[in-house]
């Protein structure tokens, strides 16, 4: 018998880490069903988690048309594991793990977009990888995408053609995910600096739900180039599973190493001396007790972080953002009425800030997966907003719109009223949104907040233009010319 035999070794290692769907409390009602997303990346793979037991991927671009078909069969490149992983940790089925490390939306169909030459990615070929997702976008039912790399700087909306692209996709009905970045910059690059995508910074918890404080990732954060604040929100950007490419020799000694390290004290020489070559033993080891070869093999795993036999835990904002993907394909399977204005809307305000941690590098917050489908199950508001938006001049009045069905009573304060918390108040209409009109103010900055229920001071959600309140926390900014 092969001893590698895919279909029964599937073992974890000591140094597992936690499933998204337990680390996350999501709600595993909800599964993608029914929903499309797409990935914007260097490359893929058709990895067994998203074709077994039947192929959820649904069509494959390659603008480059280096690789035109997805054939397992071809040669592995390494610039294919970057899009494998980001699909795989949002929508992957767990079929190598025995649904171990599945993604939340792992019952989603997928479209895959490589927008890599050899590797490389322009900011042309971002562009032209979001178009052709917004021109598909009713032939494959596209209903979110996600982007886990960038341009070059940080530059206005106007002059980016990345970022126009991505606000094209937004008023089409398609919600953009991005990774905010992973360099601790204080700016972020195309789409992530885009007003209306959702831009995922990351957080970490040590690989333990219980007794540690979240500690924020070093991801990009701080005011674009055009003003508005990223990221919105926050997601695990550590310690999250991630499939190793097939094809490629960590693959096969993560494969050996796994064997080694599930196998008993008294067949465990014997097999050092077998995996020999595929796990990369020094030669002296296969004399070595059964204590020295297991010390190795779980310093291997652990320095190659290796969690089961086909998976590794990985890093970054990238992965970050396809966790938050594969939730908002959760609550678009709860509520396909769901707009994006209306996603985004819903996820920072049920979203959970770090106490201890500016508000400026955190945006909203944790995500909270379980909360975000609840809320948008419950959903009734189109929430058509794209972009920017500050409260609107109308008529010679400025217009306050504040999304809240919980609230009892919302006030708007600012520099125009003085910060008087009971100047201006807002009315429930008949969409169930508050609105308030005042006066237009002279031409100038404004600073605001809006107060819930006379005692939750929040910043406006609708309206990336922020600055610091000098307590931690986020004014909304408002320029009227």
């Amino acid at each position: 018998m092969n001893s590698l035999n895919h279909n029964h070794l599937h073992a974890p290692n000591r140094f597992a880490v936690i499933p998204t769907a337990v680390r996350l409390n999501a709600d595993p009602q909800y599964t993608g069903k029914g929903v499309t997303v797409a990935f914007l990346d260097s490359g893929f793979y058709p990895h067994p988690d998203l074709t077994e037991p039947r192929t959820r991927i649904i069509a494959y671009k390659d603008l480059t048309n280096e690789r035109t078909l997805l054939n397992a069969r071809d040669p592995t490149e390494s610039w294919q594991w970057h899009g494998t992983q980001t699909s795989v940790a949002a929508a992957g089925n767990g079929h190598l793990s025995e649904t171990m490390y599945r993604g939340l939306a792992y019952e989603s169909e997928l479209v895959l977009v490589k927008v890599s030459e050899r590797g490389r990615i322009t900011e042309e070929n971002i562009a032209r990888g979001i178009n052709w997702v917004t021109r598909n976008r009713e032939r494959y039912d596209i209903r979110v995408l996600n982007i886990s790399l960038g341009g070059d700087e940080d530059v206005p909306c106007v002059r980016s053609i990345i970022d126009q692209a991505a606000e094209e996709a937004i008023k089409e009905g398609i919600v953009v995910v991005v990774a905010a970045g992973n360099s601790g910059d204080r700016h972020s690059i195309p789409p992530a600096n885009s007003p209306s995508v959702i831009t995922v910074g990351g957080y970490h918890d040590n690989n333990q739900i219980e007794g540690n404080a979240l500690e924020l990732y070093h991801s990009n954060f701080g005011v674009t180039a055009g003003g508005t604040v990223k990221p919105e929100i926050v997601a695990p950007a550590m310690w999250v599973a991630a499939p190793i490419l097939p094809g490629t020799a960590l693959y096969d000694r993560a494969e050996a190493l796994s064997h080694l390290s599930s196998a008993p004290d008294y067949h465990l020489q014997i097999l050092a001396h077998e995996l020999e070559e595929k796990a990369e033993l020094p030669e002296n080891l296969r004399f070595g007790d059964a204590e020295t070869i297991r010390k190795f093999v779980d310093d291997a795993l652990k320095q190659l972080k290796i969690v089961a036999t086909h998976y590794q835990h990985v890093d970054g904002t990238s992965f970050a953002a396809p966790i938050v993907t594969s939730i908002v394909a959760q609550m678009i399977e709860a509520n396909p009425r769901l707009t994006p204005g209306a996603v985004k809307n819903i996820l920072i305000s049920t979203a959970d800030r770090i106490s201890n941690a500016p508000a400026i590098r955190q945006g909203y917050g944790v995500v909270n997966a379980r909360r975000a489908v609840e809320l948008a199950k419950q959903e009734s508001h189109a929430l058509n907003v794209v972009g920017c938006s500050p409260p609107r001049v109308q008529n010679g009045h400025l217009v306050f719109v504040y999304h809240d069905d919980a609230a009892t009573n919302v006030g708007v304060a600012g520099d125009f009223n003085a910060w008087n918390p009971t100047a201006t108040t807002l009315q429930k209409d008949l969409s169930g949104l508050w609105l308030a009109r005042v006066q237009t103010p002279p031409a100038g900055r404004y600073q605001y907040k809006f107060i819930v229920d006379g005692k939750r001071w929040v910043d406006d959600p609708s309206n990336g233009l922020k600055t610091p309140d000098g307590y931690g926390g986020l004014n909304s900014l408002l320029v009227i010319e």
